[in-house]
């Protein structure tokens, strides 16, 4: 299994990973990461804060991206370098929830490419948003 490699890749090639994260996912991420915060495992704290009930934790959302990177564009054997992101949307229990990233520049003398993620939910409502610096396999 071996990803793209610079030269296989073109700007606007892209891949899309999708999941419905459910209330499993969300104690499951709570407890590898350690991120215990009542927002995401705490009902009856939750549906009191702005969102109303629980919310997925936002690193779990936007770990769907590091999916398509490693597995798709530019797949195994990709090298993460550096990713910005902006929460955009609540994302809930049970949402599905698809990342989708885009080959924006390629830095072929530092053999960098630059890629545009995006995760929208169900409704096609954006979620978060992002840029992602990675090192494909050679």
């Amino acid at each position: 299994m071996k990803g793209f490699t610079i030269n296989q890749l073109e700007i606007g090639q892209s891949a899309s990973f999708a999941k419905t994260i459910t209330e499993t996912d969300v104690y499951m991420f709570a407890g590898i990461s350690g991120d215990l915060n009542p927002a995401h495992v705490n009902e009856e704290y939750a549906k009191n804060t702005m969102f109303g009930g629980r919310i997925v934790h936002g690193m779990l959302a936007a770990s769907l991206i590091s999916s398509v990177l490693a597995m798709q564009l530019p797949g195994p054997g990709t090298i993460y370098l550096k990713q910005d992101l902006k929460f955009l949307a609540p994302v809930r229990f049970n949402d599905t929830i698809t990342a989708t990233c885009t080959i924006k520049e390629k830095i072929e003398a530092k053999g960098f490419v630059v890629i545009d993620c995006v995760v929208t939910n169900q409704d096609g409502k954006q979620v978060i948003s992002g840029e992602a610096l990675v090192m494909p396999p050679k």
